[in-house]
């Protein structure tokens, strides 16, 4: 049996075991609800700030050679020789062809003995009638005889000049005869072989190409709504270029190393296509660039002064229209709407809704809820880039 003085101490000990038991339940449930607040999510954003940007247009087209020149045989006759390579550089007035001359120039020998001809019966009327002037003045012989020595005279002079031109003629033949290339470029396969037959009948016989290729025309059509909402676009920010710059991109998808000028648009609609006809020049020293070659063709057509833009990704579209996510200096999340001009690259142009230094969220939406207290992370340049890209993939994935 215990004391009356040793129950009651065990009864105090219990007493103080349950009362530490109970506070140490106390700080333990405390904890606990602690633990179970969560902190706000990461959201990647980026900030809106103004920026000078160009307007770029793609558009397919062709190329074509500067100048184009068909090497024709002007004059009959059998080929003797060819003096080129196919397929290399010939310079203007370069002999290419040899046409037999013997038969030309025995043309030319029979034109200067017609005229020597005409030559000395042009003397022998001039010294007539000089003769019959100074025996009419003595009345020896009439007047109708010294107008008929006068009339030949005049008809002698005629005929010279008439055989100095066949002479003339037929020294231009003898020239033709060595066929010269017209102008400076590369020059295709010979069209016909030594011993053919041509200028036949009188047709100019098409003997070879010559393309002149540096620089060299791209031509390309656009859209003549698409050019005409360019060249309207907004009187504030939007400015039409004055010079625009050309680039190309080649068929195996790399970019030409040489950039170009726009050069002329048709003032005419096709009207079966309802496109205008462009054309650019570019360099072309390394003849990358062949005619009839398809290229893509990048055309800067208009400059923002102080473009806003945001990622094609930060878009939501909704049915009551376009609209952003923006993260206050609080952390809070705040639909903004906004209106959009058109995409350049992976970036939709902002026409109205946004002043610049906005923080959009680019990466994490599905987490961003209108009025929900996020934690923004401010992404890099290249880092927003980066991720736009990766999520491209994924989605086209």
């Amino acid at each position: 049996m215990l004391s009356s003085s040793k129950l009651r101490t065990a009864a105090t000990l219990v007493a103080a075991t349950l009362l530490l038991s109970g506070c140490n339940d106390s700080k333990s449930g405390g904890n606990g609800a602690a633990g179970m607040q969560m902190p706000p999510p990461e959201v990647l954003v980026e900030v809106v700030k103004p920026r000078h940007l160009v307007l770029k247009t793609t558009l397919p087209g062709r190329v074509q050679a500067l100048r184009t020149a068909e090497v024709r045989a002007r004059v009959e006759g059998i080929i003797q020789e060819r003096r080129f390579t196919e397929g290399t550089e010939v310079d203007a007035g370069e002999l290419l062809f040899q046409i037999d001359p013997s038969t030309l120039q025995a043309d030319l020998n029979a034109a200067k003995a017609r005229l020597a001809r005409a030559q000395a019966d042009l003397t022998q009327a001039t010294l007539k009638q000089k003769r019959f002037a100074n025996l009419l003045k003595r009345k020896a012989v009439s007047q109708q005889d010294y107008d008929e020595a006068y009339a030949l005279a005049k008809q002698s002079e005629a005929d010279v000049a008439a055989a100095q031109a066949a002479l003339a003629r037929a020294k231009i033949d003898l020239e033709y005869a060595s066929v010269r290339a017209p102008i400076t470029g590369r020059i295709g396969r010979a069209l016909v072989s030594e011993g053919a037959l041509v200028g036949n009948s009188g047709a100019a016989t098409h003997l070879a190409t010559i393309e002149q290729l540096d620089p060299i025309y791209v031509n390309f059509t656009q859209s003549s709504s698409e050019l005409l909402r360019l060249r309207r676009g907004n009187e504030d920010e939007n400015l039409t270029i004055e010079d625009p710059h050309v680039t190309v991109q080649l068929e195996d998808g790399s970019e030409y190393s040489h950039g170009g000028k726009l050069l002329f648009s048709e003032m005419t609609v096709d009207p079966g296509t309802g496109e205008i006809l462009l054309r650019a020049q570019l360099p072309n020293p390394e003849r990358l660039l062949l005619p009839g070659m398809f290229v893509r063709v990048s055309l800067d057509q208009a400059e923002y002064k102080q473009a806003l833009t945001v990622s094609q990704r930060s878009l939501i579209r909704t049915a009551q229209g376009d609209m952003v996510m923006s993260v206050l200096a609080d952390g809070k999340v705040v639909p903004l709407p906004v209106k959009t001009d058109r995409a350049q690259g992976d970036r939709w142009i902002i026409k109205s809704g946004l002043q610049g230094g906005e923080q959009i969220i680019i990466e994490g939406l599905q987490k961003a809820r209108p009025g929900a207290t996020v934690k923004a992370v401010v992404a890099e340049p290249a880092v927003a880039k980066q991720s736009a890209m990766a999520e491209s993939s994924e989605e086209g994935r």
